[in-house]
């Protein structure tokens, strides 16, 4: 590249400077490829490189999610500059993918990720002689015309979801029109996945939607909320806002708003002490954070709450902390006392997120369970699979994931917990797993809400939007 290159690399660093200091040079676009696991990716690529004549988005890369990877993001959606859709592929073969397809660029564009795996992933980019960034969290923010609220985490599996409830509870008493906006997890069809709107259990099936996304939209709706999901998240924002008094961003894993916010609320989770400055791009997330809600101090051991209090304190002195429980319910905990019980749940909480256990398993612990039934035994296709990749380093899975990316993993599912040895099966999952899979044992469904603890509390945070 010769005299080029340095101007390349402040392109890499400085996108949209670059822009202006390149009109009237002719320079070739820099070859770009956006690590992703079809959600972030997907946004980073449609507000910062999608209309972006600097630079040649030559494929996404996929991890996390199944089945993602072989696919294409359309046509229909990557723009003019992309006439054939943009190629995914798997993220394995990432060395391959940088020589085969000559990249200059790698763009991070997922979460959840330890800070050892970011650097990992950024050692391996660099050592084939390619340059790595993160785009700011400002960057993707697109503005919204209503007032914004964004609840974010640190972890998968903090306690997003009780939290958004909560906060749509406390307006919708003040006589506000909530609408929430769910981060993206778009499995199927993309372009028929372009902005989808849910506002009862039918909408669900229409969307064709797996468990993993009814985990997410299915207590909103029975709330009586009004959800928005998709790919598109511009296009999405502008019909949310049409029906909307306030617009609520519910993420997920521990990413960063997609909107900019008028007000931020990070939750944190003492059952993983200092995960809080140690995973991205959560602790980024608690450091713009304006509050900053303590979840599960009902269950967490003390010396925990402390150590995660204090790195709040320590990274965002200026975050008003709300110390807050989860405490479960069960329908019928005579089911579970004495009894040998397969405890069943979210499935991205217990796999990427790398919970051991949740509330199920805190429920069966309550409640007098004898014993719990290792599903491994039991697990058959897609399942195994799941064993594999996230417990191997594990002596114990005495809990199962509900993993449901498709109808195939969903009737994995069934058959692991009906061919499971157990008494009664426990489920913790979001949604009511009977609804859609047949199991053959008696069930316990286990429920949580968030409640704070003493104050301040989620309506002082909130108190501004209530005017």
């Amino acid at each position: 590249m010769g005299e080029a290159e340095p101007h390349r690399r402040f392109a890499v660093a400085f996108p949209q400077a670059f822009i202006l200091l390149r009109k009237g040079r002719q320079m070739d676009k820099i070859r770009t490829l956006i690590l992703g696991a079809a959600g972030r990716d997907f946004h980073n690529f449609n507000v910062v490189y999608r209309n972006n004549p600097n630079f040649d988005v030559v494929a996404f890369t996929a991890t996390q999610i199944p089945d993602i990877d072989g696919r294409k993001y359309p046509a229909e959606l990557a723009g003019d500059l992309y006439p054939d859709g943009i190629p995914i592929l798997a993220e394995d073969r990432l060395e391959d993918i940088l020589i085969e397809k000559k990249i200059e660029l790698c763009v991070l564009s997922y979460s959840d990720l330890s800070d050892n795996t970011v650097m990992e992933l950024c050692s391996r980019v660099n050592a084939a002689g390619v340059d790595f960034t993160m785009l700011g969290a400002e960057k993707t923010m697109i503005e919204s015309s209503k007032p914004l609220i964004a609840v974010c985490a640190v972890r998968t599996g903090c306690g997003k979801s009780q939290t958004t409830r909560r906060v749509i509870d406390i307006l919708q008493a003040a006589g506000k029109k909530v609408v929430a906006i769910r981060h993206p997890m778009p499995y199927g069809d993309l372009v028929a996945q372009k902005v989808q709107r849910f506002a009862s259990i039918d909408d669900l099936k229409k969307h064709n939607c797996t468990i993993e996304e009814m985990e997410e939209y299915e207590p909103h709706i029975r709330s009586g909320n009004v959800i928005y999901a998709g790919v598109d998240y511009e296009a999405i924002l502008r019909e949310a806002e049409k029906e909307a008094d306030i617009i609520l961003w519910d993420g997920g894993n521990n990413d960063t708003s997609f909107y900019k916010p008028d007000l931020t609320i990070t939750v944190v989770d003492p059952h993983r002490p200092g995960h809080e400055i140690s995973y991205y791009p959560g602790q980024t997330n608690l450091r713009l954070a304006d509050a900053v809600v303590i979840n599960k101090i009902d269950s967490a051991y003390p010396e925990d709450v402390d150590e995660v209090r204090a790195n709040v304190r320590a990274v965002n002195p200026d975050a008003l902390i709300i110390d807050a429980a989860s405490p479960v319910t069960v329908d019928d905990p005579s089911l579970i006392t004495g009894a040998r019980v397969l405890v069943v749940e979210d499935g991205p909480t217990l796999t990427h997120g790398d919970m051991e256990y949740g509330a199920g398993y805190v429920a069966a612990e309550k409640f007098g369970a004898a014993d719990y039934v290792d599903p491994r035994p039991f697990a058959v296709g897609s399942i195994i699979d799941t064993f594999e990749k996230y417990y191997a380093d594990r002596e114990e899975a005495v809990i199962l994931p509900a993993m449901g990316y498709g109808e195939d993993q969903m009737k994995d599912l069934q058959q692991t917990i009906n061919a499971s040895d157990c008494d009664a099966v426990v489920i913790a999952t979001p949604i009511d797993l009977t609804r859609i899979i047949k199991i053959n044992k008696p069930v316990v469904k286990v429920g949580y809400d968030l409640q704070e603890i003493g104050k301040p509390d989620l309506p002082e945070v909130l108190e501004s939007f209530m005017d």
